[in-house]
């Protein structure tokens, strides 16, 4: 069965599951890349089709992967389109080339396990990556950077420099050695400095919340899977002696029942906001005290898939130079623009490029569609005003707003 494969920057993947259990295995890879060679010298056309959605679940009744596609991603009484290359034909978007022949080198480079929708309770995949060109010489020069990025691998530098270590103890978490902490200091130090001249204040908040908190944010019903959680249980002495005071912490008004054995659930925080949004509620604010600054070095949690971890690019335990705004409506536009400037000011000291984009209201959202539109034109003219290139990414905001996304490559 094969699921599904887009392209990306680096080329594209395609998920698969093989019959009996086989996979894909490293001595594999050649053997596709000559049967490439062959489908590319035969110049196989690419065919396009346009299905309504039931023509579609006809074609594809064979496959569930694809009839889960089509049921969730196609309206009903609403079309797709599929592309035959030979005896293939596969859901796709196209546009495509005309024929194979225009691909002069292909490569298969790697492969790597993978979930069904990127949910560990799916379906396991294997996803196989390729990368085409239009002739040999690129290929050849896309393989020559590939092993020098080998050799400035950032995984490899840090054991060698002893900057940092992983251990499957503790795995995706990071133990920074005495060389990278020192590192690691001096990047913070370096932020402080920044965030003073800007009158950023610095907080330093809890690790850990009672559950109720990321309810109310509404992080719970999107995010709660990626958090690590437990259960505290309590007796009627644990109650008397600090559930009632928590709870009031919390800003719960229910009581804490009065089962001997109940239990309340708790999670390591994945991010800072609800925190510091508990911080601006402590007390009555005047507009004097706007725009308030709040930053935090603090720790934070996150339960990525053992799968996706990757050095210090994709982690469980990580730090962040994270920060919130609690400004008026007036000031918004101003506090972004300042923020873009902050951005382009640390990563131009670190000789990094980076490109913007503008996340737009997602299918699944919380608030009113007014205040999404109004977020979204504050976020749109602050982006115009930094004149700076921006792309649009429409539905990928975050369910709580839009966002800027900034993307930086070294």
């Amino acid at each position: 069965a094969c699921p599904a494969g887009p392209p990306t920057e680096e080329g594209f993947f395609y998920d698969i599951k093989l019959t009996n259990g086989t996979s894909v295995s490293l001595t594999d890879l050649k053997d596709l890349e000559a049967r490439t060679a062959k489908i590319v010298k035969s110049k196989q056309k690419f065919v396009r089709y346009e299905l309504l959605k039931e023509e579609a679940m006809e074609m594809f009744k064979y496959n569930k992967y694809k009839l889960d596609i089509i049921s969730r991603k196609v309206p009903d009484g609403g079309r797709c389109t599929a592309y035959q290359c030979g005896p293939l034909i596969d859901l796709c978007r196209g546009p495509h080339v005309p024929h194979t022949g225009v691909v002069k080198a292909f490569s298969v480079h790697k492969t790597s396990s993978s979930y069904w929708k990127g949910d560990c309770k799916q379906d396991a995949l294997q996803r196989v990556y390729g990368i085409s060109f239009p002739d040999k010489k690129r290929l050849k020069d896309y393989e020559t950077w590939i092993e020098e990025a080998k050799l400035r691998d950032h995984r490899n530098i840090g054991k060698e420099q002893e900057f940092f270590m992983f251990h499957p103890l503790s795995p995706g978490s990071c133990f920074f050695l005495p060389h990278g902490a020192i590192v690691y200091n001096r990047l913070v130090e370096m932020l402080r400095r920044e965030y003073r001249l800007r009158r950023y204040r610095e907080v330093i908040t809890p690790n850990l919340f009672n559950m109720r908190l990321w309810d109310i944010s509404g992080h719970s019903a999107h995010y709660k899977e990626n958090m690590f959680l437990f259960e505290e249980k309590y007796d009627d002495k644990t109650k008397r002696e600090g559930g009632e005071e928590a709870a009031d912490a919390a800003g719960a008004k229910e009581e804490i029942s009065s089962h001997k054995d109940a239990c309340e659930t708790f999670g390591l925080k994945p991010m800072n906001c609800p925190g510091h949004c508990l911080i601006f509620a402590s007390k009555t604010r005047s507009y004097r005290e706007l725009p308030l600054r709040l930053a935090d070095f603090g720790v934070l949690h996150r339960n990525e898939l053992a799968g996706a971890l990757s050095g210090l690019t994709r982690v469980r335990r990580f730090q962040q130079d994270d920060a919130h705004i609690f400004c008026a409506l007036s000031d918004v536009q101003k506090e972004i623009s300042d923020v873009l400037e902050f951005v382009g000011t640390i990563y131009s000291r670190f000789n990094l490029d980076y490109h913007v984009c503008l996340s737009t209201r997602p299918e699944k959202f919380v608030g009113s569609v007014e205040k999404w539109d109004m977020a979204e034109k504050q976020l749109e003219d602050a982006l115009n005003a930094h004149e700076r290139p921006w792309q649009l990414k429409p539905g990928d905001g975050a369910f709580y707003g839009p966002k800027i996304d900034i993307t930086g490559a070294d």
